[in-house]
């Protein structure tokens, strides 16, 4: 196994839940995988370590970590492919790879310790850094743009429901009043600081409390909560039968997404009750294999503390007679 992979200063990269996902997809049986958020590399390497049959197409939208997973699976030669592109485009990425089914599917939907770990992308208050926060950085609008032009109601909106944040409404007035004092938010350092001054001292925190109003623009600026749904359903839709699906999340909203998703694609109609049809397009086009979402033990926890919310659902695609 080759080192983890980390920053200078930074912890090492440590792929989440590495034996259970690659259990669950199966990768001792070869074929193409597709590691949907390859990151630095570490699931896809473990899926190529599998089967000497083993292939793996990766996908990121961060240019640096694909420069730096090529390196790293360079000695599997053509096994391992990368693309620049999202996710929730694999559809497209799959047919211009002249792909048209594959064995398994992986989504990581994490940060990477790549990102958090990099002074210069705004995504950590550990660094004082531009208020960056892109995973691509080469398109979209930072997060410093993002609060100099979303209104009061907006940024509170976007801090409570990404965030899970009691004083939403507080921290965006704050940023506001700043705005309009010709004073914009532009480095990491100025949201931390604002925040903590605008919930007060409170009471001691397990946490910083700047940390749920960082989340919260992440999410915001990159869309991560966008059409996670849609991808679930592209993704199962390419796999081929007995093909494997594996979605790791770390937000209870994300995990939410993810099985309600699961759920329908399973049979399970999410319509309300009592509505006279089902209207939700319901299907039974997987069996689901994770009846509970399985999450870090106690061990992997200790030796990376940013597992420590992880959640894995999984579930194979299955013959219909539709």
């Amino acid at each position: 196994m080759a080192v983890p992979l980390g920053g200078r200063g930074s912890a090492p990269h440590r792929p989440v839940l590495l034996r259970e996902t690659i259990e669950l997809l199966a990768a001792e049986r070869g074929g193409l995988f597709v590691d949907c958020t390859v990151g630095l590399g570490g699931h896809s390497e473990a899926i190529l370590q599998a089967s000497p049959d083993a292939q793996v197409l990766g996908i990121d939208r961060d240019d640096e970590a694909l420069e730096l997973a090529r390196k790293r699976l360079a000695q599997y030669g053509s096994r391992f492919r990368a693309v620049h592109a999202d996710f929730r485009n694999i559809t497209r990425v799959l047919a211009e790879a002249k792909v048209k089914q594959v064995r398994g599917i992986l989504a990581d939907l994490g940060v990477s310790s790549l990102q958090l770990d990099s002074p210069s992308r705004g995504f950590s208050f550990r660094h004082d850094a531009p208020l960056d926060m892109r995973m691509d950085a080469s398109s979209g609008e930072t997060a410093a743009e993002l609060l100099g032009r979303l209104s009061e109601v907006e940024i509170a909106r976007i801090v409570f429901e990404y965030g899970e944040e009691r004083r939403a409404r507080r921290i965006a007035r704050w940023i506001v009043e700043r705005r309009e004092r010709g004073e914009p938010i532009s480095t990491t350092r100025d949201l931390a600081d604002l925040v903590e001054r605008a919930v007060g001292p409170g009471k001691k925190r397990r946490i910083h409390p700047a940390t749920r109003t960082f989340q919260a623009l992440r999410i915001a600026v990159n869309g991560e909560l966008e059409n996670l749904d849609r991808f679930v359903t592209d993704a199962v839709d390419l796999l081929e039968p007995e093909g494997r699906l594996a979605v790791i999340s770390f937000h209870s909203l994300e995990d939410r997404i993810i099985k309600r998703t699961l759920g329908k694609l399973s049979g399970r109609c999410q319509c309300p009750p009592r509505l006279p049809t089902c209207n939700c397009g319901a299907r039974k086009a997987v069996e689901i294999l994770t009846r509970r979402p399985i999450i870090p033990g106690v061990n992997e926890i200790a030796v990376n503390s940013r597992a420590r919310s992880a959640k894995l659902r999984a579930c194979k695609k299955i013959l219909t007679t539709e």
